[in-house]
C-alpha cells in the first residue's frame, strides 16, 4: 500500500474542508478548543473497540483517531505554528531518542520491564531538561497533564512518586491505606460537611488507584469493565420485568436483589 499517497490523500481533504470560501462551513469554524473534546471521545473510541476485541470497528476507530491529528495539525499550519509533517518528524526523533538500544549503539535490553524502567528513566531526563530550559523548578510530577482523565492522571502520579521511593510498599499496606481512608469518610458522613464529605470520597479513590497499581490493573479500564457489567445487569432486569409490563419502580428491593441476582448468574453461564 503506497502510505504517503494515502496520508497524502487525508491531507488533501483536511485542506478542502477547512478552505474558507469552499469547505465545509462546520469544519472551518472550529478550533484547538472546540475539537479538543472530539479527539478524547475518539480516544476512548478506539479503547472500547480494543476491550471488544472489535477489529474492524477498530480499523475505523483509528481513523477518526488519524482524523483528529490531521486536523490539529492542519489549523496549526494555517496559523503558522507547525504542520503535519513537522508532527511526524517530532514524534519520530523522539521514538529514536528513546529507544537508543535499537537505533544507537547501546546494549540491548533484555525484557519489557527493563525497557521500562530505561523509558522513565530517559522521559524523566527530557523532563528535567525541558524545566531548566525554562528556568522553573523540577519535579518529579512535571509533565503530567491536568486534562487527564482523574483515574488516569491519579495512576501516573503514584507512578511517578513510587518511582522517588515514596509512598506504601505493599499491596496490602496500600489495601489499608483504602480502608483506612473508607472509614474516615465513614466518620465525616456522620456529621462533616458536604465539602469535607467530598474530599474523604475523593481520598477514598485516590488511595483505590493506588491499590490498582499495585495489583497491576488499569483502574480506567476497570471501572469502565465494572460500568459495562452493572449495564448489562441492568438491562437483564428491565427486559425481564417487561414481559409482565413492568418496570424497576414497580418492585420492592427484595425483588430486585432476586433479579440482580438472576442477571449475575445468567451472566455467569454465558462465560
Amino acid at each position: 500500500m503506497d502510505h504517503i499517497g494515502s496520508i497524502a490523500r487525508l491531507l488533501d481533504i483536511m485542506a478542502r474542508l477547512r478552505d474558507p470560501v469552499t469547505g465545509c462551513p462546520w469544519d472551518v469554524e472550529q478550533s484547538f478548543t472546540s475539537i479538543a473534546p472530539y479527539t478524547i471521545e475518539e480516544a476512548y473510541e478506539v479503547a472500547d473497540a480494543i476491550d471488544r476485541e472489535d477489529w474492524p470497528a477498530l480499523k475505523t476507530e483509528l481513523g477518526d483517531l488519524l482524523f483528529q491529528v490531521v486536523f490539529h495539525a492542519r489549523m496549526a499550519c494555517e496559523g503558522d505554528l507547525f504542520g503535519f509533517d513537522d508532527v511526524v518528524e517530532a514524534i519520530s526523533e523522539k521514538m529514536v531518542r528513546r529507544h537508543p538500544h535499537v537505533f544507537a549503539d547501546e546494549e540491548n535490553v533484555v525484557s519489557a520491564a527493563e525497557q521500562t524502567v530505561k523509558w522513565e528513566e530517559l522521559k524523566a531526563r527530557e523532563r528535567r531538561e525541558q524545566s531548566r530550559a525554562r528556568n522553573e523548578d523540577v519535579s518529579a510530577l512535571d509533565g503530567i497533564s491536568a486534562n487527564l482523565p482523574a483515574l488516569t492522571r491519579t495512576r501516573k502520579i503514584h507512578d511517578r512518586v513510587a518511582g522517588q521511593g515514596f509512598g506504601l510498599a505493599s499491596p496490602g499496606e496500600a489495601l489499608n491505606d483504602v480502608i483506612s481512608e473508607v472509614d474516615e469518610l465513614s466518620r465525616e458522613m456522620a456529621d462533616g460537611s458536604p465539602e469535607r464529605i467530598a474530599d474523604e470520597l475523593g481520598d477514598v479513590l485516590f488511595a483505590a488507584v493506588n491499590l490498582a497499581r499495585h495489583l497491576d490493573v488499569d483502574p480506567e479500564r476497570a471501572l469502565r469493565r465494572s460500568a459495562a457489567r452493572f449495564e448489562t445487569r441492568y438491562r437483564f432486569i428491565e427486559r425481564r420485568l417487561s414481559r409482565d409490563n413492568r418496570t424497576i419502580s414497580d418492585c420492592g428491593a427484595e425483588e430486585l436483589d432476586a433479579l440482580w441476582t438472576s442477571a449475575k448468574d445468567e451472566e455467569a453461564a454465558r462465560r
